[in-house]
């Protein structure tokens, strides 16, 4: 399904419009929404190299964190949103400067915690994997 559907653009982008920034921070743009699965596309910057000259794990793993929360986002209802409990990631490869692919799949929707699997794909190669737990919060819950 192309994010054309009002309602659902407004969840990811605000009443504005706009990505939320981290989202926009790591090049992100999403290209699908799936039933329980998202692509989006993300942008390895080269200020986000590490000294041997690849992507940084950490920030690999923001854009895994960053694809599985928007899945989640997408199953919200109105007033609610997600935190990411836990993130457990495995490196399989470097990645390089250049355009990542991260696809999720939502494993388990339940009414406070969902369970995400997320991956980065480079050069149709898996780099990095990631299984995430999220819970489902009331604005102005979190503290």
């Amino acid at each position: 399904m192309k994010i054309d559907d009002s309602q659902l653009q407004e969840k990811f982008f605000g009443a504005n419009g706009a990505l939320p920034p981290i989202t926009a921070t790591l090049g992100g743009k999403i290209i699908s929404l799936g039933d329980n699965t998202l692509e989006s596309e993300y942008v390895g910057a080269s200020a986000f190299m590490n000294p041997a000259g690849h992507v940084q794990g950490g920030i690999l793993s923001a854009m895994l964190d960053d694809v599985t929360a928007l899945l989640v986002t997408s199953t919200l209802g109105e007033g609610e949103h997600c935190a990411t409990l836990s993130l457990n990631t495995s490196f399989l490869r470097p990645a390089k400067p250049g355009t990542l692919l991260g696809r999720s799949t939502l494993v388990r929707r339940g009414r406070g915690v969902c369970n995400v699997n997320g991956e980065l794909w480079q050069d149709d190669r898996l780099v990095a994997m990631a299984s995430a737990v999220c819970m489902i919060v009331a604005r102005g819950e979190a503290r």
